[in-house]
């Protein structure tokens, strides 16, 4: 069997026939594995009809002008505009994207291995600046292993980069389960990363040489049956049917439309405070399909024909917002002493096991306390109340639940304030405790105790009874009243800038210590915002933070 060494227009035309007829065969075992973002069971569909449009532009191109069916960069042109004008839902964004890239490298001519290395690697920058907030586990996972895999192909012909390419995405593909508890639970792999893999094996039929009325596409053992799928999505309480029907809940819509506006960029952030999942599929600078889930339907279509030329408006009932969102559901659990600081964690959105002594079983609560919360990602802010041990213990009876566990280094109360302060669930997990973990390296403290004896300290002689402030190692502090070692240590902790001091002062000296006070006590060149909060069982005094 004859492999070729470069694919023309025709080479590429019959990889879109191969593909097109590919997703259509596999169309509803596809749409079974649907289960994120939203369990809609239309992936399969999305990305069939989206290949389709691209099919259909690159053969009206050879309808019309005939003597284009050698030129490469014509019709791989062709099936990207086509597939971005016609593209139809998340997965129909994603395979726009990939033609794109695929375009992009071939504007110098034929198609051959260096063309796909780069083609892959155009398509994943192409999908991460379409998509907001881009989720592993999903096809980009499996797009970048195969991207990965094509530049590293030791065989560096079309069909070695290919076949390299495909068997990498065809592993990845495989370990999306790994990457998010939806899946797990489901016993799926990722839909789109499934029918990214058909379309790759499309093409590697097409450069094996392979006739078509032959398939190398086969189900790989990840793939569930269907039925058992559907069942698996019953006792996760989704809600699935078919593409087409109107179900769910009838506000929350994926609305879909291509625009020309000068500025598309302007326009996403325009739409992050109407929806999500949003994604622009670009053609030009100027042009995309946008996509997005929302309640303001309305608000959207209104905006987008204020802001450019509208066509190809797409608009769906999507399921219950209430079952997509347990795939996302992410929770803080702190600790914390009992009492009003308690209370204050509550306040700021925190779930709070307390912790009077360290007889108590700090493990055995924090793991009801986070499995009762149902969430599948928990952020943990130990506040200096667990140690290592119990640490490693509470990370391990995460496991039995399949939830996600971070672990922030809140080695102080205050600390945890200014991760709660900065705790946005609408971001990925990992930007979301980067956000939190920078505020809690950033804050700087001092802990206000009393001496227990005199003696000679860094910031000077103190006796016995004295306070002292004291951070880290070192004590910056000593006063004979509680008010003046708190001033002095924040004039200490403010030399190195700051703009926010916090206090957690314990209630026996609350009435001591006011903002007031404080205030006229700092630098009067200094705009500080003050914020003091009662607090039983610190263990000292005073907490202080800078921030």
């Amino acid at each position: 069997m004859t492999k070729p060494e470069t694919l023309g227009g025709r080479g590429l035309l019959s990889w879109a026939h191969r593909a097109v007829a590919s997703l259509e065969q596999r169309r509803s075992e596809i749409n079974a594995l649907n289960v994120f973002p939203v369990p809609d069971a239309d992936t399969g569909s999305n990305m069939a009809h989206t290949m389709s449009a691209a099919l259909k532009q690159a053969e009206q191109l050879i309808e019309a002008e005939p003597e284009r069916i050698d030129d490469a960069p014509a019709i791989a042109t062709a099936l990207a505009v086509g597939s971005v004008r016609g593209a139809r839902g998340n997965s129909g964004v994603v395979v726009s994207q990939v033609l794109r890239g695929v375009a992009q490298a071939a504007h110098t001519g034929a198609v051959d291995g260096r063309c796909i290395e780069q083609a892959l690697g155009n398509a994943l920058v192409f999908v991460h600046r379409a998509i907001s907030d881009p989720v592993e586990g999903t096809v980009i996972t499996v797009l970048r292993a195969a991207s990965i895999a094509a530049h590293q192909a030791s065989d560096r012909s079309l069909y070695g980069v290919v076949k390299e390419a495909t068997d990498a995405a065809v592993i990845a593909l495989a370990n999306t389960p790994s990457h998010l508890a939806v899946l797990r639970k489901a016993g799926v792999v990722d839909a789109g990363g499934q029918g990214f893999v058909v379309i790759l094996e499309a093409l590697l039929a097409e450069v094996s040489g392979q006739p078509h009325n032959q398939s190398t596409t086969v189900a790989i053992n990840t793939m569930v049956d269907a039925a058992s799928i559907f069942e698996a999505q019953e006792d996760i309480a989704y809600e699935t049917t078919q593409p087409g029907q109107s179900h769910g809940h009838q506000g929350y819509l994926e609305v879909m439309y291509f625009i020309e506006t000068p500025d598309l960029e302007a326009h996403r952030a325009g739409l992050a405070k109407l929806g999500d999942s949003i994604q622009l599929a670009a053609i030009s600078e100027t042009s995309a399909t946008v996509h997005i889930h929302t309640f303001y339907a309305a608000k959207v279509i209104e905006r987008a024909f204020a802001e450019g030329t509208v066509s190809n408006l797409h608009i769906e009932v999507l399921p219950s917002v209430e079952t997509s969102a347990r795939t996302v559901r992410r929770s803080v659990v702190a600790v914390t002493p009992p009492g009003a600081i308690a209370t204050l964690y509550r306040n700021a959105g925190a779930r709070v096991v307390t912790r009077a002594s360290e007889v108590e079983d700090i493990v055995q609560s924090l793991a009801s306390e986070a499995h009762a919360s149902g969430a599948q990602e928990i952020i943990l802010l130990p506040n200096g109340m667990a140690d290592k041990t119990e640490l490693a213990s509470i990370e391990l009876a995460s496991h039995a639940f399949e939830q996600d566990l971070f672990i922030l280094p809140t080695v102080q109360l205050v600390r945890g304030l200014a991760a709660l302060a900065v705790h946005d669930p609408s971001q990925p997990l990992g930007v979301d405790t980067y956000a939190m973990a920078e505020a809690v390296a950033a804050m700087r403290t001092v802990i206000i105790k009393t001496a227990d004896k005199a003696r000679l300290t860094q910031a000077g002689p103190c006796a016995k009874g004295d306070f002292l402030g004291i951070s880290g190692t070192d004590t910056v502090a000593v006063a004979e009243d509680v008010l003046n070692c708190v001033i002095i240590s924040a004039r200490r902790l403010l030399e190195s800038g700051g703009e926010q001091l916090t206090l957690l002062v314990d209630t026996e000296l609350f009435t001591d210590i006011t903002v007031a006070a404080i205030s006229a006590g700092l630098p009067p060149s200094r705009k500080i915002e003050v914020m003091i909060y009662p607090a039983e069982n610190l263990g000292c005094s005073v907490e202080l933070g800078v921030g």
